[in-house]
């Protein structure tokens, strides 16, 4: 039977999320077993793991058209966070939103995130 921690590793490992390798951003030894999904969730924010960073025009203008095409949510997003019209462009619009599909598709693993942790501490 494998390790705890070497299981944990391979489970954080098989997270599938775009722009996000957990464990870059994740200390085994630091997680809070009682609560799991949110202590991970701390040290990927804590560590800068949810602030994605789209450069160049080509690549944001490719993000944008993939994810945002009509730019409602990406403006959205950038009128949250107090820019003004004249700090926007498209790599900005493109980061906010990369960022914020980040954090939602970790999100949409909670609940296999707390399953695997509840299964692993049985």
């Amino acid at each position: 039977m494998k390790a705890k921690n070497e299981r944990i590793e391979e489970f954080l490992k098989g997270l599938n999320i775009e722009n996000l390798y957990v464990m870059d951003y994740v200390n085994i030894d630091d997680i809070d077993f009682s609560d799991a999904y949110q202590s991970i969730y701390e040290m990927i924010d804590d560590n800068g793991g949810f602030n994605v960073e789209i450069i160049y025009y080509r690549n944001a203008i490719d993000y944008l058209s993939k994810n945002d095409p009509s730019l409602h949510e990406s403006l959205q997003l950038a009128a949250d966070f107090g820019f003004n019209l004249t700090d926007l462009s498209s790599e900005v619009l493109a980061s906010l939103l990369a960022s914020e599909n980040c954090r939602n598709d970790f999100s949409a693993l909670q609940t296999d995130i707390e399953e695997f942790f509840n299964e692993l501490c049985r």
